[in-house]
């Protein structure tokens, strides 16, 4: 029997995320409350209480979903001991933390970092991202490699689940040649930029060096990482992997693929929602998953 774990990335949140933890575990409450410390806001009223438009900020979103993920990998205790990790985009972070290759004080640094810096990145370069849905990843990267201007496969989420991301006009071309092409859909996300794509160069660029001072351990556990989707224990690759993954895409699916082949018998998603349980079903309807919200 092997565990793999299995973090969300932005997009999983909810209002009242991680109230259950907060009330219910001690060392959970420590956790938080150093949190609003670090990021010199008090993001758990944010979390338990807030609207859902002030939890949709991406310097709120991303720092909360790590939060709600990691506090609980910490507080589940001798129960939480992981074969391999994965987490999508943010989630790596989260999946990295929980598997002890960051700190907690690093891991949150390193993502309010990011969000920071993807905030700008989106505000600088007006874009977006689509779903396509019903149509061969290899058949949607022939077609956007025949579109004008930056547009590129972001998420390989699942298979015939694809999300692409670029500028608003290359999206919107994107969207039109794949319907015509037979897609089932295409439809553009409410997203605020390109996540995943060369219009993140910036953010990458800045994150870049927060990523090369923070120190990485070796992680309790192999890390399979969003760049290559392979299994990863050494502190220097997990750091150049990181680095890329802003502007490179998310290679979920190959994650899962990857992840079943070197033996994964049980995925528990550890965080906000259900959405990588309903993907790794996807990729294999037998595979066994779990997710998991509180304690």
């Amino acid at each position: 029997m092997k565990k793999a774990y299995v973090f969300p990335g932005q997009g999983a949140q909810f209002v009242g995320m991680g109230k259950d933890l907060y009330d219910n575990a001690g060392e959970a409450r420590v956790l938080f409350e150093r949190a609003n410390d670090i990021l010199g806001f008090r993001i758990t009223d944010i979390m338990f209480g807030g609207t859902d438009e002030e939890l949709r900020q991406t310097r709120v979103t991303q720092p909360a979903i790590f939060l709600h993920s990691v506090i609980l990998a910490r507080a589940l205790g001798d129960v939480f001991r992981p074969d391999m990790v994965a987490g999508h985009s943010l989630g790596e972070f989260s999946a990295l933390t929980a598997a002890g290759a960051l700190s907690f004080e690093d891991g949150l640094t390193l993502v309010s970092k990011r969000a920071a810096a993807m905030q700008k990145a989106c505000e600088a370069n007006p874009s977006t991202m689509a779903a396509v849905l019903g149509m061969d990843d290899e058949r949607v990267e022939e077609i956007l490699s025949g579109i004008g201007g930056v547009v590129v496969p972001a998420n390989y989420n699942s298979p015939g689940q694809l999300v692409i991301s670029g500028s608003n006009e290359a999206i919107d071309a994107a969207c039109e040649t794949l319907l015509a092409a037979g897609a089932k859909r295409a439809m553009k996300l409410n997203v605020g930029g390109a996540f995943h794509s060369p219009l993140m160069e910036s953010a990458r660029m800045e994150l870049s060096e927060a990523i090369a001072h923070a120190p990485v351990h070796t992680p309790v556990c192999p890390v399979y990482q969003n760049v290559d989707a392979r299994p990863h224990t050494e502190p220097v690759t997990i750091k150049a992997n990181l680095i890329e993954q802003l502007t490179a895409p998310v290679r979920w699916t190959q994650i899962v693929q990857n992840m079943l082949a070197d033996g994964a018998t049980e995925f528990i998603e550890l965080g906000p929602g259900n959405v990588l349980a309903g993907l790794i079903k996807k990729v294999n309807r037998e595979a066994q998953t779990e997710s998991r919200q509180a304690l």
